[in-house]
């Protein structure tokens, strides 16, 4: 039944509507993620404010020859955004990066993220023939007698990631795989409790056994 209702009543209803409408508009809009900016940022850094030029440790279009440096091409965008924000808490403080990363606007963290997500990496090798076997058994189907699971389940049968949680492994440096892992055993990396209980239940061997393997992944 159509109720009626006093001019008073409907004047504050329709300035209520007029002001939610007006409210609405004025809500400022999220600036949209430009991978463009983020590779100039990348190569050049800003010099202005002190800040670096990314590649100088991570290499041109993030395939970093510095096997002690990640390889971030081709890295999940939403990964690579969360570490930049990691850097700048105490669970992943690191000298370096957590200096650069608190230089970083959250627009500048996710063009950067953009742009190295599109990014081609260029492929890996194993180089452990005696263990790439050991390697190839913990990677596919983990380690039932220690509660490890297989790294295939997060990371992927390449090792290509999945978007936000877990990172491309794939084609990375042995040598960098080995010390986050390390890291992660050893408590000074503290931004994952799965990787750090993993970690935790796995021989130095078979650490290197694991990042010896996805090396050579494509």
């Amino acid at each position: 039944m159509y109720r009626k209702y006093s001019p008073v009543v409907r004047s504050m209803f329709i300035a209520m509507l007029a002001f939610a409408g007006a409210a609405g508009a004025a809500t400022p809009q999220a600036p949209k993620v430009d991978p463009a900016k983020g590779a100039t940022l990348y190569a050049d850094g800003d010099p202005a404010r002190g800040l670096p030029s990314c590649l100088s440790c991570h290499g041109a279009a993030g395939n970093s020859t510095i096997v002690a440096n990640p390889k971030l091409a081709g890295q999940p965008e939403g990964y690579l955004y969360k570490q930049l924000v990691d850097f700048t808490k105490p669970e992943r403080a690191q000298p370096i990066m957590t200096t650069y990363a608190k230089m970083l606007t959250d627009e500048e963290k996710k063009n950067i993220s953009a742009y190295l997500a599109a990014q081609s990496q260029k492929p890996g090798a194993a180089k452990v023939r005696d263990s790439i076997e050991l390697g190839k058994k913990i990677y596919r189907g983990g380690l039932a007698e220690k509660a490890v699971p297989a790294c295939a389940s997060c990371h992927g049968p390449a090792g290509a990631g999945n978007p936000s949680k877990y990172p491309r492994i794939g084609g990375q440096h042995q040598d960098y795989t080995i010390a986050q892992l390390g890291a992660f055993k050893g408590h000074g990396r503290k931004n994952s409790a799965e990787m750090t209980t993993i970690a935790q239940r796995m021989s130095d061997d078979e650490i290197k056994a694991v990042a010896d393997y996805v090396a050579g992944l494509k």
